[in-house]
């Protein structure tokens, strides 16, 4: 893999999420030598309050005097991302206009800092590290806080303008329920599946269908998908409704992109693989061959490995993580 930091040397990665920050200190051979995470400032008058974060968490993982220092900072953050100022721009699941982030902490910590989109460092993450060495053609897909994707085609990611192609969770998906996504849209995939709007649709669907919720915990993503794994009729029929838009998602990525593997990601496919892919499967069009769908075999740190990658240097195994 080119580089252009000492591979001699440990890097920082930050995995900057909606919900969650995970920081870790990655040795010479990928290995993670500690890690911490904790939740994501989701308030406050600047968004200096998630620099500041996120610079805590880096001096609790900075090797001990005496041992070698970090060649470099890789961050994967919830997009979109500006590549030239460094910093996470409208980001619809989090509460600032813009995030600066390598600025900063490159001044903080002096070191360099390099940015990259969540889902494409995810998607780097799982070329590297995980199930998805070897693949020339696959899409990454993570059902966390949001619903993103990174793509390899033909060898290459794809990266668009910006630096923020894929992001699937803003597919079309639906115009029976007209829900609003976080970004202002409506009809968006992420506004139904993703673990932030789970409970709002199936407030919707509940309402549309006169469906009545009974013992169901409908405050959470968690309480919903316990109540189905419980085999409750009404959260069970909720879960093949999920699986009806979550098969529209998958159908639109497989004509998008044409992958030989989709790998799935995130919090929501984690804590309920079964429930999620017994659901999902049977509502996926069949237009294109289905290509093998896996689970992430990375316990869902696929974007931090991938910020490890990028620590390293922008040009990757998979080609440069900016646009030319």
């Amino acid at each position: 893999m080119p580089a252009t930091e000492r591979d001699d040397q440990p890097v920082i990665a930050v995995d900057l999420g909606a919900t969650t920050t995970r920081v870790a200190l990655f040795g010479t051979g990928g290995e993670i030598i500690k890690k911490v995470s904790s939740s994501t400032p989701a308030t406050g008058d600047s968004p200096e309050i998630v620099t500041l974060h996120l610079a805590g968490l880096i001096r609790k993982i900075l090797p001990r005097k005496g041992g070698p220092s970090p060649a470099a900072i890789g961050i994967s953050a919830c997009g979109p991302i500006d590549h030239r100022r460094g910093s996470v721009v409208r980001p619809p699941n989090l509460p600032f206009r813009e995030i600066p982030l390598a600025g900063p902490l490159g001044e903080e910590f002096g070191l360099p800092v390099r940015l990259a989109n969540d889902c494409h460092a995810g998607v780097l993450g799982e070329v590297v590290f995980g199930s998805g060495a070897g693949c020339r053609n696959l899409v990454y897909i993570t059902f966390s806080t949001g619903i993103g994707g990174g793509v390899i085609c033909n060898g290459r990611l794809v990266l668009g303008r910006e630096g923020n192609a894929a992001e699937i969770g803003h597919f079309h998906i639906d115009t029976t329920f007209n829900l609003p996504c976080g970004c202002g849209g409506t009809g968006h995939w992420e506004g139904y599946a993703s673990g932030r709007f789970i409970p709002r649709f199936f407030a919707r669907w509940c309402d549309l269908r006169g469906r009545i919720p009974g013992e169901i915990d409908n405050s959470s993503a968690a309480g919903i998908f316990a109540a189905a794994r419980r085999g409750e009729p009404v959260a069970l029929d909720f879960v093949r409704a999920l699986g009806e838009i979550n098969g529209r998602g998958v159908s639109n990525v497989i004509v998008a992109y044409d992958p030989s593997h989709i790998i799935l990601d995130g919090s929501v496919v984690l804590q309920n693989e079964d429930l999620i892919l017994s659901s999902l499967l049977p509502c996926v069009d069949r237009f294109l061959p289905l290509p093998e769908i896996r689970i992430t075999a990375l316990d869902g740190l696929a974007p931090l490995y991938g910020a490890s990658v990028i620590a390293r240097g922008y040009d990757t195994v998979v080609g440069p993580i900016l646009p030319r």
